[in-house]
């Protein structure tokens, strides 16, 4: 009896390690993913949700901008600042519990004092800019992520095969823009790796080329507004957890080569 007890619990337990492996792995690939490729992969999340909160229905260009070379197997990524809150979530994931010297900014509307180690804070118009220098671990940095989701992490630090740089200020637009306006030039954010996975996430039309160039235009064609909200009174609240429809065209020039690819989302 004793047997058949044992046998049975080891066997709910080995398959709970094989659930529990498959779960861990589908996680740490989802977090070496851009908000792009999420949508490309139909894996949308809270975080890539963040990024259409303040579209309205129209047509919305020069978005989410990388340049990208790879030389021996090394991805040398360059963006506009869409990329970086995820560009820190993937470097932190990758980092762990080990920690590494982090420099740069975190602006918010919150209140920080006391919850994060700022070296000055500055103020203006309710938007706070606080200064870090100093150790992290990785998984500090994830859950300030995590807790202040809307806030801009523009933070720089690295990990065994991964330099991020972040320049540790607001992005200068903060609302979208449509058209007239100069193509802004992919130089907020840069990340050099020799991860291939990332890499791939940023450039999926091919794995071997010399240099990249992509740019995104935003499609919103419905305002989906949940049927939980039809009665919300706040019109802030209304705006954020709304869904946004429509597509995204991504135009990839590789090499001199172009191509156009259709997204379509809801998120």
């Amino acid at each position: 009896m004793f047997c058949k007890i044992f046998l049975k619990y080891f066997l709910c337990f080995c398959n709970f390690f094989i659930f529990a492996q498959k779960l861990y792995k589908q996680k740490g690939f989802q977090s070496k993913m851009n908000f792009i490729k999420k949508l490309v992969d139909g894996k949308g999340d809270e975080m890539a949700h963040l990024q259409f909160q303040k579209f309205s229905r129209g047509e919305f260009q020069n978005r989410a901008i990388i340049e990208s070379k790879l030389s021996k197997e090394k991805y040398t990524i360059n963006t506009t600042p869409e990329f970086a809150n995820e560009m820190v979530y993937i470097v932190a994931k990758k980092l762990g519990k080990e920690k590494a010297q982090v420099t740069g900014s975190i602006i918010t509307t919150s209140d920080l004092e006391g919850k994060i180690d700022f070296k000055s804070k500055k103020q203006f118009q309710g938007v706070k800019n606080y200064s870090i220098s100093g150790e992290m671990n990785g998984e500090e940095i994830l859950d300030l992520l995590s807790k202040f989701p809307k806030a801009f992490f523009g933070l720089s630090f690295s990990t065994k095969d991964t330099v991020l740089k972040i320049k540790p200020k607001m992005p200068k637009s903060g609302k979208p823009s449509t058209k007239g306006e100069a193509v802004p030039k992919p130089d907020f954010c840069k990340m050099v790796t020799t991860d291939k996975e990332i890499g791939k996430s940023f450039i999926f039309e091919t794995e071997t080329f010399s240099k990249v160039k992509i740019n995104h235009k935003f499609v919103i064609e419905k305002i989906v507004i949940p049927e939980e909200l039809k009665n919300e009174k706040n019109f802030a609240i209304v705006r954020e957890k709304s869904l946004r429809e429509g597509k995204i065209i991504r135009v990839a020039t590789i090499d001199d080569k172009e191509s156009v690819k259709e997204i379509n989302f809801k998120i």
